[in-house]
C-alpha cells in the first residue's frame, strides 16, 4: 500500500503508544518485522514552547523507517507549527491524534476529545496539510461514547481537508481498552473512504491480523498492546501470510535475551535511572505466560540497574523452567 508517496511494504504496523512506543521499543518491532511505526503522541503545545522533552519524543533512529512523528493539540495553527517543527527529524509522515483517551489529554480538549467537533477536526488537518510536503495521517477512535459513534462522519471530514490515510481503533474513547474492539466500524470507514485505511484493535496472534483483514478489507493492520513483551508478533504475522510453515515461537531463553536487548537499548538512550524505571513496565509483559512467572513480578518492580537486570533473568530462567 501507499500513504502519499510513502510506501509500505509488509502485513502490520506498530501502534503510537504513549510511555511504550520510543524509539528503543520501535527499533526492536522494526527489526521483528514490523512494517511502519509510529511515535509516541507528542504535545504541540510542547513543541510551541521549545520543550526539549517534546523535541526528543520526534527523535527517529536509522533503522527505523518508514515511520511517522505523532502530535496532538485542539489548535489548528499550533498543530500546523508542530508538524512543520517535525521535519527537521525526517519522518515519512506526520500523524494527528484525534483518539487518545487519557484524561489530560481528553480533558483539555485534544485526543478523542476533538471527536466531539468534526469541523474542528477538520481544520486540524487541512492547517497541518498545508504546513508539510509530506503526507498527513490521522488516529480516531469509533467515538467518543455509545451516544456519539461518528467515526465514519469524522472520517469523512478528514479525507475531505487533505488526509492521507486514516487508521481507526474500533473502541470508543469511553471504553479506553475494555471490552472488544469493533470491526464493524472499521469495516464502515473503510467502505466510506478512497484513501487507505488502517485497522487497530485486539491483535494478539496472526490469527487475529487475518481477521482485521478478512472482515473490514482494511488496508493495513496495526498491533498496540498486542506487542508488549511480544516484538515477535510481527515476525509470527509476516511468516503467516507469506505461508512460511518453518516458523516457530521464540522459546523461555530466546524471550529473556530480546527483554535483555530491549532493556538495553532503553538504559542506553535514555541513562540508567529513567531506563530502568520504564524496564519495570516492560518486564511483566516478557515474563507473562511462563510457569513461576507470577513470583518474579516484585522482583521485577524493584530493578533499578542493569545488574538488577541481568539478576533477575537468571532468576526466571531457574524458576521458569
Amino acid at each position: 500500500m501507499k500513504i502519499g508517496n510513502v510506501e509500505i511494504n509488509g502485513y502490520a504496523a506498530l501502534a503510537p503508544m504513549a510511555g511504550v512506543a520510543d524509539k528503543a521499543f520501535r527499533q526492536l518491532c522494526i527489526k521483528f518485522g514490523a512494517c511502519y511505526c509510529v511515535s509516541e503522541m507528542v504535545s504541540s503545545k510542547g513543541i510551541s514552547y521549545n520543550s526539549e522533552k517534546s523535541a526528543q519524543l520526534m527523535e527517529i533512529g536509522e533503522s527505523e523507517h518508514p515511520c511517522a512523528v505523532q502530535i496532538f493539540g485542539n489548535e489548528p495553527e499550533t498543530m500546523a507549527l508542530a508538524a512543520k517543527f517535525a521535519l527537521k527529524y525526517k519522518p515519512e509522515i506526520i500523524d494527528i491524534n484525534m483518539g487518545c483517551p487519557a484524561p489530560k489529554i481528553a480533558g483539555n480538549g485534544a485526543g478523542s476529545a476533538l471527536m466531539k467537533d468534526p469541523r474542528l477536526c477538520g481544520e486540524i488537518v487541512k492547517a497541518v496539510k498545508m504546513a508539510v510536503d509530506i503526507p498527513v495521517t490521522v488516529k480516531i477512535r469509533k467515538g467518543f461514547n455509545d451516544e456519539m459513534i461518528n467515526a465514519v462522519e469524522v472520517a469523512c471530514i478528514c479525507e475531505e481537508n487533505g488526509a492521507d490515510a486514516l487508521t481507526i481503533h474500533g473502541r470508543t474513547r469511553e471504553q479506553y481498552y475494555s471490552g472488544v474492539c469493533d470491526l464493524d466500524i472499521i469495516k464502515e470507514v473503510k467502505k466510506a473512504l478512497t484513501i487507505p485505511v488502517i485497522g487497530n484493535g485486539d491483535i494478539t496472534c496472526a490469527d487475529d491480523c487475518k481477521r482485521m483483514y478478512d472482515y473490514t478489507h482494511c488496508d493495513l493492520a496495526m498491533v498496540g498492546r498486542g506487542a508488549l513483551g511480544n516484538v515477535w508478533i510481527f515476525e509470527e504475522i509476516n511468516a503467516y501470510f507469506k505461508g512460511d510453515l518453518s516458523y516457530r515461537k521464540p522459546d523461555f531463553s530466546e524471550k529473556m535475551e530480546v527483554m535483555k536487548k530491549h532493556i538495553e537499548s532503553l538504559v542506553e538512550h535514555k541513562g540508567e535511572y529513567v531506563g530502568m524505571k520504564e524496564a519495570r513496565a516492560h518486564i511483566p509483559h516478557y515474563l507473562k505466560g511462563f510457569s513461576g512467572a507470577a513470583k518474579l513480578r516484585n522482583d521485577a518492580c524493584r530493578v533499578s540497574t542493569l545488574k538488577d537486570l541481568y539478576l533477575l533473568i537468571d532468576k526466571a530462567k531457574s524458576s521458569c523452567y
